[in-house]
């Protein structure tokens, strides 16, 4: 398997110093403002001073942390925001803008879309169209032409954070105390520490490997798959996730003989009846489900394949495959910003951090949105809408907090499924059964 591995912060680095848009990270000076008085001639008035280089720091450059930032320059603040995307252990990095634009949403929506083209080959003969028989697909195209877009967005962030004077530091950031944060280099190199009034933590979560022996040494995960330059045929996929099911049906779609490996149920906290009739919809698509069953770990072979050593009902079974995608959960990057000394409070169960209703943790100065914060919804729109509202109650005077409650979603397995408010399963959890209807619609598409 082959990474294509970029070096995107360098790159545009380089780029933003020809430009004349180098040095932007120097050290910010104590705010004040030039305001123009009544009599129309202009006079300095400082608004106010600070203590601190800035209004706020955000600390990760995704969809949340990219929207807060650039609502509070919108509103007067001096803004920095930090992001450093550590590599995963084939060595996969990317550029700003987080995991929906590089190595999630965006990627996968686009790869979905590449094998509903080729789905719809059959239908196109059906129709009229003379279409040459088992046309190939070319995997290296379409990977090249994703990144391509995918850095077309990175830099577009790049441009928005100029535009908006908004510092950016391509470092490390993590907490010395609850208002100073240290910037590291891709080396680990101390760099300088940082001040801020206030601070927003938007890292996000990165893709767990289980520690399961070899793990890291024999497999990838969506952090990997949407840049590699090539994939191998026979692919065992492993996790009932939305993640595991949406990349095993689009590469199934692409060519890929795929197998399932599922330790129970398929799309937890998902409507169980869609969830049977998607798995039973990609079974009669070709795909193999692998039920009941957990690894127990991976080597390589002679021949660079992955022999895998897993359990299924008490019996111990190996099998042997040319890759192994990972799509078992993710963790939360809250242990390599030394939360511990600012005081923030994790949740030690899945490191997230606890907040309150407005995305406040357990220090008043510091708050947290997105895919890191407990008890919130893994998704890019409520992040992205989080962060603005936020920006606004800090230096826009609103009170307005984010609603959590019925935010649609969408799977994009070959059988795509959306969903918005309680599941049938969690309705019965909270009212009881006997407060519950359940009323069923079936109606097959036209095109099918």
């Amino acid at each position: 398997m082959e990474s294509n591995q970029p070096d995107q912060g360098e790159e545009m680095e380089m780029v933003m110093d020809m430009v004349g848009f180098g040095g932007q990270e120097e050290e910010a000076p104590v705010m004040s403002f030039n305001m123009l008085d009544p009599g129309g001639g202009e006079e300095e008035v400082p608004v106010r001073k600070s203590p601190y280089q800035f209004d706020l720091f955000v600390i990760g450059g995704g969809s949340g942390g990219l929207s807060c930032a650039k609502e509070a320059a919108n509103l007067g603040a001096k803004v920095a925001l930090a992001d450093f995307v550590p590599p995963t252990p084939i060595g996969t990095t990317w550029g700003l803008g987080g995991t929906c634009v590089n190595v999630g949403c965006i990627p996968k929506k686009l790869m979905h879309f590449a094998g509903i083209f080729g789905d719809y080959q059959g239908d196109q003969r059906e129709c009229g169209w003379e279409l040459p028989a088992n046309v190939p697909h070319n995997w290296e195209r379409m990977v090249a032409n994703v990144q391509k877009h995918i850095q077309v967005l990175n830099w577009g962030y790049r441009v928005q954070l100029i535009d908006k004077e908004i510092t950016y530091f391509n470092h490390y950031a993590s907490f010395v105390d609850s208002h100073t944060v240290a910037l590291h280099d891709k080396t680990g190199k101390f760099v300088k520490n940082v001040t801020s009034e206030n601070f927003v933590v938007a890292v996000g979560l990165r893709p767990s490997y289980g520690g399961y022996p070899g793990a890291e040494e024999c497999c990838f995960t969506s952090d990997d798959l949407f840049s590699m330059k090539s994939v191998p045929d026979n692919i065992l996929c492993i996790g009932a996730s939305y993640i595991s099911l949406e990349c095993a049906g689009f590469l199934h779609s692409l060519g890929k003989h795929v197998t399932i490996m599922v330790r129970s149920i398929l799309l937890r906290g998902f409507d169980q009846e869609i969830a049977e009739k998607i798995g039973s919809f990609m079974e009669g698509l070709g795909m193999i489900f692998i039920k009941g069953a957990v690894p127990i770990q991976f080597s390589k072979t002679e021949d660079g394949k992955v022999r895998v050593e897993y359990e299924q009902n008490g019996e111990t079974k190996v099998e042997i495959y040319g890759a192994v995608f990972l799509a078992i959960g993710r963790i939360a990057l809250t242990k390599g910003i030394k939360p511990e000394n600012a005081g923030i409070i994790i949740n030690p169960r899945n490191n997230k951090i606890i907040v309150d209703e407005g995305d406040r943790s357990s220090v008043p100065h510091i708050f947290s949105i997105g895919d890191v914060s407990d008890g919130r919804p893994e998704l890019t729109p409520s992040a992205i809408q989080a962060g603005n509202y936020l920006a606004k109650r800090l230096f826009g005077g609103s009170t307005h907090i984010m609603d959590y409650v019925n935010v649609p979603t969408t799977v994009f397995t070959p059988l795509e499924y959306g969903c918005c408010g309680l599941s049938e399963e969690k309705a019965i959890e909270i009212y009881g059964d006997d407060n519950v209807e359940v009323y069923h619609s079936m109606f097959k598409p036209l095109e099918w």
